[in-house]
Order: structure tokens, then sequence, then C-alpha cells
């Protein structure tokens, strides 16, 4: 089956962390007219389309993912105006708006929440899940229902003292879980969270933890992984449940319905994480209409830990490239798709995770990571700061970051274990390789002291929400890589046209097969164009020495057409360090 060509499919979508992409109004915090204001930038990186992370009123518990209007700006990014503003001017420069849709939980802030808890006979008590404690200890406390830990660390349940019940929230204490078992729930969620701004002319939505709406029936104990943790994994309870299927065909219904008319189909991308192949394919088919691609992390959970993320795990090569396989193998010759990524807002730095961050090859390592990227099928997303080049923050101590999940899990073994205990120094090693606030500092426009330009006016005594990021001042900023014909950013916008240039075999190309899997440092493929009448064959170093690398046809003839290094002095048979080509097969 041929991929159909849709704008959304052949799209580079850029996001946004609109706490830390540009301050308009010099209060430490970014903000809706400072996107507006960087447009130029962003056209002249070549994107199609933005995703630009929760914007909407909220008490910033987990930065905007936990939403108390969705009909409302929060008022430090802007007003409603602004972000009509930005849609109509982002559209007018030839790019999409896709904004995030957080509807698993809302804010414990949110009037709905409050009218739920506010009495066990409320009209809204059932729009969340409320349930009363499995019994009290010794002491009093109250027992949660079911052992199922928060995806944040500790319980998922939160007692509420009014009303002497606990209600199940999945991520922080201040994020309840919408029952969405209630019909009048879902088009409540339909209508103010996603029909508000697709008749604001958004063009689609990232669709925030899209498998956890579903959960088993009775809320049962999930099976003891971690024997050393008295919560546990909610895993398959919550997980792909027996309605998710259902529900997103509803959900994509409205959408078709309330965009009907439009002249461009809108885009669903669905935080999915893990799923079996039926359930990839059945999410993401033209025909079920369900939403039009996901997130997997099988790659981006490689090193991660088992039972805790932050405790690190080394991993082959071998595994990471099955790992970025996963995300887009189910969908060759189907009438499903498939995403490209290595960032986002919950990911650390792919420069530090996966290429090699040091002065000597964070550049070519970097840009070795782009060409895996544009070479693979399907959407392709860059995360603000990627195109640059970003790497992890260094030298951080714990009381920097302002993660709600790090805080709580640092916390949680504090009071385990002790603040100077050997399990804090290795949550510590494992938060400098993966916190998810690596790639939420301030965007660094220059190497302007001491803010690298994020704030349009530096004010005396305000400083950013978070700490900077100090390789600023070691040319990681936009003013010096725009000024640098070499540097990351340019070989970014270059890898961008490239990619559409060639889109018949780097955006829809089918018949992906790795080639010499097994190598320990290599990562080589082969694809087809759809019509097969293209080959192409990618050879990419992961290592930091020369590396000799075989052919898949000895008999053929190799044309390299993209790389980062010069291709005229290459060695017809060696891959310099962290060097990538691009060959069609003749």
């Amino acid at each position: 089956m041929s991929a159909v060509d849709k704008w959304w499919k052949e799209a580079a979508v850029y996001q946004i962390y609109p706490a830390s992409f540009y301050d308009s109004n010099g209060d430490g915090w970014g903000d809706l007219p400072g996107i507006t204001a960087k447009l130029p930038y962003l056209r002249q990186l070549g994107v199609d389309a933005l995703w630009i992370c929760p914007f909407y009123d909220s008490p910033q518990q987990d930065m905007g993912y936990d939403i108390s209007d969705y009909e409302k700006v929060w008022p430090r990014y802007g007003t409603n105006e602004d972000c009509y503003q930005l849609i109509r001017e982002a559209h007018a420069a030839g790019i999409r708006v896709v904004v995030d849709l957080v509807i698993n939980h809302c804010s414990s802030e949110h009037a709905w929440f409050r009218e739920s808890r506010s009495s066990k006979t409320s009209a809204k008590r059932d729009w969340f899940i409320w349930r009363p404690a499995k019994g009290f200890t010794a002491d009093g406390k109250p027992i949660p229902p079911n052992n199922w830990q928060s995806f944040f660390g500790g319980s998922a349940w939160e007692w509420d003292e009014r009303t002497q019940e606990f209600y199940l929230r999945l991520f922080a204490s201040g994020q309840p879980d919408f029952n969405w078992e209630l019909s009048e729930v879902r088009k409540a969620i339909y209508e103010s969270a996603a029909g508000f701004w697709l008749d604001h002319g958004v063009d689609g939505f990232r669709i925030d933890t899209a498998g956890l709406y579903s959960k088993i029936g009775g809320l049962p104990d999930a099976e003891v992984r971690d024997a050393t943790n008295e919560h546990q994994h909610p895993g398959h309870n919550t997980q792909n449940g027996p309605r998710i299927h259902e529900f997103h065909k509803e959900m994509r219904a409205f959408f078709d319905k309330r965009t009907a008319g439009r002249a461009n189909e809108i885009f669903t991308v669905g935080e999915v994480g893990r799923c079996d192949l039926a359930g990839l394919l059945q999410y993401t088919s033209e025909q079920e209409r369900e939403m039009s691609q996901l997130f997997n992390f099988a790659h981006t959970e490689c090193g991660v830990g088992t039972h805790l993320r932050y405790h690190a795990q080394p991993f082959t090569l071998k595994e990471w490239k099955l790992g970025i396989a996963a995300s887009f193998l189910f969908a060759n010759r189907t009438d499903s798709w498939s995403t490209v990524y290595l960032e986002n807002h919950d990911q650390p730095r792919s420069v530090t995770r996966f290429g090699d961050d040091s002065p000597a090859w964070r550049q070519v390592s970097a840009k070795l990571l782009a060409i895996l990227e544009v070479a693979l099928t399907g959407t392709l997303y860059v995360y603000q700061g990627q195109e640059l080049g970003q790497i992890n923050n260094h030298g951080w101590t714990l009381d920097q970051y302002q993660d709600v999940d790090m805080i709580t899990n640092r916390d949680i073994i504090a009071k385990r274990y002790g603040k100077n205990s050997v399990e804090m120094a290795k949550f510590a090693q494992g938060v400098a390789l993966l916190s998810r606030d690596h790639s939420r500092t301030p965007f660094p426009w220059t190497s302007r002291e001491p803010d690298a330009s994020f704030s349009a006016v530096c004010q005396s005594g305000v400083k950013p929400w978070i700490s900077m990021n100090d390789s600023f001042r070691d040319g990681i900023n936009a003013e010096d890589e725009l000024k640098d014909p070499n540097s990351v950013f340019h070989f970014w916008r270059a890898a961008l046209r490239l990619r559409k240039q060639h889109k018949d075999i780097l955006v829809y190309g089918q018949g992906f097969e790795f080639f010499d899997l097994d190598n320990p440092d290599l990562f080589m493929f082969t694809k087809k164009s759809r019509d097969g009448a293209k080959t192409l064959f990618a050879a990419l170093n992961f290592s930091s020495e020369d590396r000799e690398f075989p052919l898949p046809d000895e008999d053929a003839a190799y044309k390299a057409f993209f790389g980062n290094y010069d291709l005229e002095s290459a060695q017809e048979r060696t891959l310099r360090p962290w060097e990538g080509r691009l060959f069609y097969v003749e």
C-alpha cells in the first residue's frame, strides 16, 4: 500500500516550549508575543509547522500540563488575542500551528474539579475518579484504593480532606484524572479543550498521554514488579485500555465535523509511548480515523531505569537502532503513518544522550543525528535548540532543577535513604543525564550576558524562570550560528531542504532494512522510494574513531549526495568520527 501525500506527512514540525523560547516583556518567562516575534527565524530555518506546548491558564505545578481553564491563555504568556495574532501571523508566513491537547487530566483548580470535590453529591462528582480509602493505618492515615504508582513517583491517589475520599491522579497531586467513561465528560472536554481552539484556527493537536484515557474496570492492583516499593507502575490497567480506540474514534469524528469545509485537513499526533503492533496500526490507520500518527518511546527509553527513569543503564547501539525502527517499521506499506524525533520537552538533549557533546565532536555528532532523522520515513519533529546542537546542562546541583517529576522523586529518596545517601548520589547522576529540564532551559539567542538575550529587555533583578545553560558562552546560540556557514543551524537548514527535494525516498520511502545490524559502531540501512526505482543507503558512524564500512551490494555503484563532512575528501570505505553519508545505489 502506497502512502498518500499529505502536508503533515512532509512537514518539519518545530516544537516550542513557551516558557523558554523568547521573553518579549522582560519578566523572565517566554510568552506568545515572543514566539510571534521569532517567526522570521523559524522561516529561515525552514520549518512548516509549530507545535506549541500548553499555554493555557494553569497554576503551573507541571509547567502548564495542569490546566485550570482550556479557553484562556495563562496571563504570563499573554492574552487570548496574543494567541490569535500568533496563529494569524504564522499562517501568513506559511507556517501551521499545532497545540497541545491535555485531556487525561486537568488542574485541581479547574472549575469542573472544584465543583466535583465540593461534595459527594455534586453533579460533577463522577466527572473524576473518586474512591473511598481501603482502610486506615494504626495512626489513622487513609490507605489508597490500590497500589498504583504515579508516573512522577509515590501513590497515584490523592486524599481529599473535605470529602474524605481519594481521587486518582496518575501524574502530579494537582492533576486529577477525568472519568472518560461518562459521555457528558467527553463531550465537555472535546468542546472546551479542542473545539474552542479549532474555531480559532489551529491546524491540529499533539494529544498528551493519548493511551491513558480508558482504565481497566474495577481499578485492580497492579502487578508487583518492584518488590522494594509499596507502589507499582499501573501498566496495562491504564495503558491502551478496553475503550481507548472507541474514544479516539469519537474524538476524531468531533474534529472532522468541526473542521468540515477547511481547505487543509488538520492532523493529530498522539503520545502513546508503548503499544503492541496491532494497536499501533489501529491508532494510526487512515481507515480507522483515530489519529494521524503517534509518538513511540522505544528509542528514547533506551538506557532509562526499569523502575525509576533516573537509574540510568548502559545500552548498545543495536538496542537503540531497534528502538528507532520501532517508531516507523509498523507503518511500512500500510495506510498508517509514523513520526521521527529524538528530542522533546520530556527528553534530555540528544547530542548528550546519543552523540558526543565534547567540544571536539559536538557539532559533527549533532549533524550526524540530523542526517539520521531526515533519512527516516515519517513526519519530522525538531525541538527548540536541537537545530543549534544544544547539549545537556553541565555542573548543575539538584536544587537548580525545577521539574516536578525530579523534585517528587528526590524528596522520596531523601525521606527513604537520606540526603547524603549512596542512593541520592546515584539519583543525581541519573538526573544529570536524563532530566527533562535539560531541554527546558531558556533558548540562547545570543552570547549576551547574563541571559543569552532570552529576554528582550534584561531588567535588573529579573532572572529567567530557570537557570540558563552555560553553553551559550561557547557558541551555542542563534546569533553566532547564523553567522557561521558551517554551524549546526545551517546544517539543519540544508537537511530540511534536502528532505523536501528528495521526499519520495526520504519522507515517503518504504522497505527499510538494516544492514549489518549487529555492528557496535555503525548504523546502516537501506530503503526504497515509493515506486521502487531508487535505493537509499545510509552509513552512519556512531563512534569517535575512523571505521571501515561494508556495502550491501559490492557490485552496485554508490553516489554520496549528503553528509556532515566534505564529500570530496571522503575515503571510499572509511567513515570518519561521527560521520554520516547518504548514498543513492545505482
